[in-house]
């Protein structure tokens, strides 16, 4: 997911090139701007950290853009692409130390596993909205 301050700064085309450009297929894809409500839904894993209701104010200030991605070791691969969690800690070339404006503004959120991928996708997209090649 594309996250709203990236959205807003105009880098959501740039992303989704470095995306594509990586070997990612991309196999669903929407902006849409997250309620508070769908917004503790998504993240409601993080519900009792210190740092829950910040997330889900900042995510739904604005529009995102929702994707599914495809790739073997889809996972494991775009955590690397995407980079650390923290921009000053992430390796140059990736999507946060390009992007990314500081650890609470980190431009994109990807899946920690396919388990959690599946979930996520399923959040934003019907079967029917997913597309193969």
């Amino acid at each position: 997911m594309i996250k709203p301050d990236a959205v807003a700064a105009g880098n959501s085309g740039a992303i989704l090139k470095q995306i594509e450009e990586a070997g990612f297929e991309i196999v669903a894809l929407k902006m849409a701007r997250l309620s508070d409500v769908y917004a503790s839904q998504f993240y409601e894993i993080h519900a009792d950290r210190p740092f829950y209701k910040m997330l889900v104010d900042f995510m739904s200030s604005g529009k995102i853009i929702a994707a599914v991605l495809k790739k073997t070791n889809a996972v494991v691969d775009f955590r690397t692409l995407i980079g650390s969690t923290n921009p000053e800690n992430a390796d140059a070339g990736t999507i946060r130390k390009l992007y990314a404006k500081s650890l609470e503004y980190n431009a994109i959120h990807g899946s920690d596993s396919d388990e959690n991928a599946l979930i996520e996708a399923g959040f934003f997209f019907s079967n029917f909205e997913r597309f193969s090649k």
